[in-house]
């Protein structure tokens, strides 16, 4: 009895909350704002889990700890930037039914493939240390190969992304 009066008197106060004259776009901007961290903590913490993957290997180029933190702050970055891109350019895409290049096509590729690369990498990683397995050099550099690039594409598909977007506010 006492969640379903919690729920009511949540409810009541979402109510009474919408009619504080709070601007949309500053919501909006807000709510944009909290997106980003999120996904930025997400990219840490595949990070975490490369990085992890990676110190685990003995006598090789990523025996310091500084290679966890170092795939954490680029996770965060990359996420950061790259997974969404701005909802004018992906408006662009979807309203143009016609086959036409509308320039917005490669960020939006470069953004599904880094996406793609970096969560491979962060799902072998998770499997790697959850099996406590000691897997092939080759493996663990197909994991730091798909982590770099996937990232990296995130990152190059976000700036791409905002700068059109610049060039397109200016015009």
């Amino acid at each position: 009895m006492k969640i379903s009066s919690e729920v009511f008197s949540a409810f009541s106060l979402a109510r009474h909350a919408s009619n504080l004259r709070i601007a949309r776009s500053s919501l909006i901007k807000s709510a944009h704002l909290l997106e980003r961290i999120g996904l930025a903590a997400v990219g840490a913490s595949c990070g975490l889990y490369v990085g992890a993957t990676l110190l685990r290997e003995k006598g090789g180029l990523f025996e310091s700890g500084w290679i966890v933190l170092i795939t954490m702050l680029y996770g965060a970055l990359s996420y950061y930037v790259g997974i969404d891109l701005s909802g004018s350019a992906a408006r662009k895409s979807i309203s143009g039914i016609s086959e036409e290049w509308n320039g917005s096509e490669p960020a939006e590729i470069m953004s599904a493939a880094g996406t793609f690369g970096a969560a491979i990498a962060a799902a072998l990683s998770v499997s790697i240390l959850v099996l406590d397995q000691n897997p092939p050099n080759g493996l663990v550099a197909f994991v730091a190969g798909c982590w770099v690039v996937g990232s990296s594409l995130q990152v190059a598909a976000g700036t791409m992304a905002r700068n059109d977007e610049t060039y397109m506010d200016k015009k």
